[in-house]
This record gives structure tokens, C-alpha cells and sequence, in this order.
């Protein structure tokens, strides 16, 4: 049976993943905090990283782990660095002197968020936050060191764990309007629907870089009424420009704008498999929530 090392297993594209794939793989399941069948793997710890895959010889890798907190990335860059780039550096590393395929989660945030087309694979990425740098770096190391590779840039994930859907329903229970940007625009994407794309990928040789966000787009304003119309929820949703967002809630981090990612690549190399709308996959997570 195939062996897949999981990094971030308890993520919610973690789960979504061993979902998908069930009893059909042997998981090798890795997380920063202990749990049941789970180790404990710092994946910015090179020995550490090096040991288990030279223990466990897994055919597939895939990483779900990284420092996903935007402001978080901003005022602790450092630690940003450790998960986003180093820990991507040391698991290509890995993967090439084991022979194992190497699968990468990546972000939007790498491009700057000024655009007027949706950004492809092939346009030249331009940061403007820490966790953009950082991400952008795993990239750089991932298409340096290993043999075998697929990077997977999404955007706007949501799943089985803390996300922007609970996060609006939350809110719904206790308010009878919520504040919400109008301005940034982007791809909803189920991790379900990403779990789905990683399987396919897979078990294929059709390396390389890859955009993978459900299609179509919407802001987060218009989102957050498009689930509360779904759920029968009358809350009111107040549309405000980032500007104004930033002066009620201070952040420290740049978000993009204008996020939206074409599936390029996906599009160009098969016809065999596409990411569904971003509003099917709403209706199928709202359904099994």
C-alpha cells in the first residue's frame, strides 16, 4: 500500500485529505501537537524531518503545515520563516533522497493583490506581507531541492476547523448585523474540493507549479450573504472598504485586494478533473456541516 506523509494533519485540509483518500493509502500522520496515531514533527528541525522519512520511506508527501496567522506572520517573521520556508526546504530535501513525491500548499498572498485579470502560474509574483515572503520562499525552496514536485497555490480555504464560514455563522447567533469588506475580491475554496485535486494530481508525473481555488469569485462581503442566505439567516451585512475595516479592527498585515487565481495549469493539462464553483462547494459544506 502506498505510504503518505502528512504534515499539518489536524489542518483542515489535513482532514479534508485523509477524507478523501480513506483506507485507500497508509497515512503517515504528523502534526506539531500529539494526538491519537499522530507524531510530533517540527518540520523546521532538518534531523528531525530527515529521520522519520528515512524510517517511514513514504512514496508521497504532502504538506499541509505552515504559519497561517497573516498578523501573526508580521510581528514574528522569524518564526514565519521557520514554518513557511525552512520547513518546505527541509521536506524537498527529504523527498529527493527518498524518492518520494513532494505536494506543497501554497497561497495567493504571494502575488501582491493589484490586479485586473485573474493571476495565472505563470505571472511573476510580488509579496507584500510576511506571510507572502515566507510563502513564497517554501516555493522557491520546493522548485530547488526536489526532484518530484507539485505546488498548489489556493486561496480563501475553508473546512473542517476555523474558518471564515463558522466564523460568519458564529457571529449570526449573537448579532443582527455584522461588518463585513467589500473590497477584496477572491475564490472561496472547500478543502474538500482541494483534497480532491491533490488525488488526482498525485499518482500522475504532471509536475510543476498549479493555481487551485474553486471557480468563479465573489468579495467577503458578498460571500458572508451568500452563506447566511443559503442557512435562512436574516442578519444584515454592512459592506465596508478595507480602509474602514482596518480602522474598526487594526491590523498589522497587507491583504491582497484582488486575489483571484486562474487554474491555468489544471486547464491546459487535462480535461479529466476541475475544481467545482465556488458556490456548489458551499452548498455540499453547509449540507455536511
Amino acid at each position: 500500500m502506498k505510504k503518505v506523509l502528512l504534515t499539518g494533519c489536524n489542518g483542515q485540509l489535513g482532514r479534508a485529505i485523509q477524507k478523501e483518500y480513506g483506507d485507500t493509502v497508509s497515512f503517515i500522520k504528523t502534526d506539531m501537537v500529539e494526538g491519537e496515531g499522530i507524531t510530533v514533527l517540527d518540520i523546521s528541525d532538518i534531523n528531525a524531518v530527515m529521520k522519520m522519512a528515512r524510517k517511514e520511506q513514504p512514496d508521497v508527501i504532502i504538506n499541509c503545515a505552515a504559519f497561517t496567522n497573516v498578523d501573526g506572520c508580521e510581528t514574528n517573521e522569524d518564526a514565519a520563516y521557520k514554518a513557511n520556508a525552512i520547513g518546505p526546504r527541509n521536506l524537498a530535501i527529504a523527498s529527493s533522497e527518498v524518492g518520494a513525491k513532494l505536494i506543497h500548499i501554497s497561497t495567493d498572498y504571494v502575488f501582491e493583490g493589484n490586479g485586473t485579470r485573474p493571476y495565472l502560474e505563470f505571472d511573476t509574483p510580488n509579496p507584500v506581507s510576511a506571510y507572502g515572503r515566507t510563502k513564497l520562499a517554501g516555493e522557491n525552496f520546493v522548485k530547488e531541492f526536489a526532484d518530484k514536485y507539485f505546488i498548489l497555490r489556493t486561496a480563501w480555504l475553508y473546512g473542517d476547523g476555523k474558518n471564515f464560514v463558522k466564523t460568519m455563522l458564529r457571529l449570526a447567533e449573537t448579532h443582527d448585523e455584522v461588518s463585513v469588506v467589500c473590497d477584496q475580491k477572491g475564490s472561496p475554496t472547500s478543502a474538500v474540493e482541494l483534497a480532491k485535486m491533490i488525488h488526482f494530481l498525485e499518482p500522475t508525473d504532471s509536475y510543476g507549479l498549479y493555481h487551485a481555488t474553486c471557480e468563479g469569485d465573489t468579495n467577503w462581503a458578498d460571500f458572508t450573504e451568500t452563506i447566511f442566505k443559503k442557512k435562512g439567516l436574516t442578519t444584515k451585512v454592512n459592506h465596508v472598504t478595507s480602509e474602514e475595516y482596518a480602522a474598526m479592527n487594526p491590523a498589522s498585515a497587507n491583504r491582497p485586494k484582488y486575489s483571484i487565481l486562474e487554474n491555468k495549469m489544471l486547464k491546459l493539462t487535462t480535461d479529466e478533473f476541475a475544481m467545482a464553483n465556488w458556490e456548489d462547494a458551499l452548498d455540499v459544506y453547509l449540507e455536511e456541516m
